[in-house]
């Protein structure tokens, strides 16, 4: 199994959509996620992914088919040397090992594209397959925040896992 971050391409749209529309992956992410997940859902993102410069998302590809998508943003302000990490991928492929190397890829991806010391990612407290990602990618869990995410007509804490800089370093001696 070969595992490949690469920019979209507009012919990734038929595996996105099939891929993307599934409540089980749409209810562990932001509303901007929707359920149920339909080709012009599929074509905006790929436009949006694309429209970055330098690139924020990129596809997660398996034996060249698009199976997720991992992403890097850089915040803004007083919150400037932070960037989020956030990511999905299809249930087909869960428990496989692949979300924890995409994710120390992107992270040696964010660091050395963007001006940060800090990428952090935000999860609820019942996505425990998202927490074993991030332990087993490095990150560090920093904080809890009671009922701050509304989902799904339920409230739920968030948790707050991140990763430092020099971690990249002293990960790869």
């Amino acid at each position: 199994m070969q595992l490949v971050l690469r920019p979209y391409q507009a012919s990734d749209l038929e595996s996105l959509v099939k891929y993307a529309n599934n409540f089980n992956i749409s209810k562990n992410l932001t509303n901007k996620f929707p359920f149920p997940y339909e080709k012009k859902d599929g074509e905006a993102f790929i436009q949006l992914a694309l429209s970055h410069k330098p690139l924020q998302i990129k596809a997660i590809v398996v034996n060249n088919e698009v199976i997720g998508s991992i992403g890097v943003h850089q915040l803004t302000d007083i919150y400037s040397k932070s960037a989020e990490i956030g990511y999905w991928i299809a249930e087909d492929f869960w428990g496989k090992g692949i979300v924890p190397l995409a994710v120390k890829e992107m992270l040696r991806y964010g660091f050395e594209t963007f001006d940060i010391e800090r990428i952090f990612a935000r999860t609820s407290h019942v996505n425990l397959a998202s927490q074993q990602v991030l332990k087993k990618a490095g990150f560090i869990f920093e904080a809890e925040l009671k009922g701050t995410i509304f989902k799904n007509g339920e409230y739920f804490d968030e948790l707050i896992f991140g990763f430092r800089k020099h971690q990249l370093s002293s990960e790869q001696h």
